[in-house]
């Protein structure tokens, strides 16, 4: 683990963290004037991408400066394509049923309990997710092939995300789709693009931080704890049980791959 600098590092940990708190503070604020908490849903991707730029910053003299920019241009690209879609779905909407649900049940100030339960801990979760941004940018010597195939499969998991969201829009645009399942395109093939996406950008980002073994040891907690959110956490688990009761879902389920893109199943005969 020699030639990785902790001390500098341990430093950029606050740096970051502060970033991370910046951005949630700022967005509760906009959310209070505005009376809705689902817009700290955009701040998300903002957030990764203001740890990636004050890391950048703050690495000055650090790390191989191209590592440095990918890792902080990949950030930036995939927070503010997913910020800027957030932003465009949730337009004209009232608050997002989840968060209406949750804040029903505070003890007390509902803009005091989001704080708590929404903003702080997604802030946190920001600051612990982004350990292979913050780490990448300190590790010395120039992107192995290992870090390239990080940024390649990266870029998969973009296209996900940006083919898969493309696709429901204008499924959802249709009004004779209305109240039917998105089942075609890349949703025949897994039923979650979207997560299985976000699962290869932070695999993805991981891998450019491997080239040091200290960075590797440092941040794979990120990946592994983006993959519990994904698939058994706030993801694939908690979208399912709201979308079980939908006319057609079962049927969709069974021939749908659940994370994975796998061919479609043929559908059972009548």
């Amino acid at each position: 683990m020699s030639g990785f600098p902790w001390g500098a590092f341990a430093l950029n940990l606050a740096w970051a963290a502060a970033a991370a708190l910046a951005v949630m503070l700022v967005t509760f604020g906009l959310a209070v004037r505005a009376g809705v908490h689902r817009i700290v849903d955009v701040a998300w991707g903002i957030g990764f991408t203001a740890v990636a730029v004050a890391t950048l910053a703050a690495s000055t003299g650090h790390g191989d400066p191209v590592r440095r920019l990918l890792v902080t241009s990949l950030t930036a690209v995939w927070g503010l394509r997913l910020a800027a879609h957030i932003a465009r779905r949730g337009r004209g909407h009232g608050e997002d049923p989840r968060y209406e649900a949750m804040l029903a049940r505070a003890p007390g100030s509902r803009n005091a309990y989001a704080l708590r339960m929404v903003y702080l801990l997604q802030g946190a979760l920001v600051w612990l997710v982004s350990l292979p941004v913050q780490a990448a940018q300190y590790v010395p010597g120039p992107p192995s092939v290992l870090a390239w195939a990080g940024a390649a499969l990266w870029a998969v998991g973009l296209g996900f995300e940006a083919v898969g969201d493309a696709q429901l829009a204008r499924f959802k645009a249709d009004p004779a789709n209305r109240g039917a399942l998105m089942d075609r395109g890349l949703w025949a093939w897994t039923r979650h693009p979207n997560y299985f996406g976000d699962f290869c950008v932070w695999w993805g980002l991981f891998l450019i931080a491997c080239d040091s073994w200290a960075a590797a040891a440092v941040s794979v907690v990120s990946p592994v704890v983006m993959s519990l959110l994904l698939t058994r956490g706030s993801g694939k688990r908690l979208l399912e049980r709201h979308m079980a009761d939908r006319p057609g879902f079962a049927e969709y389920k069974a021939r749908t791959s659940g994370f994975f893109p796998l061919p479609p199943r043929r559908r059972a005969r009548a």
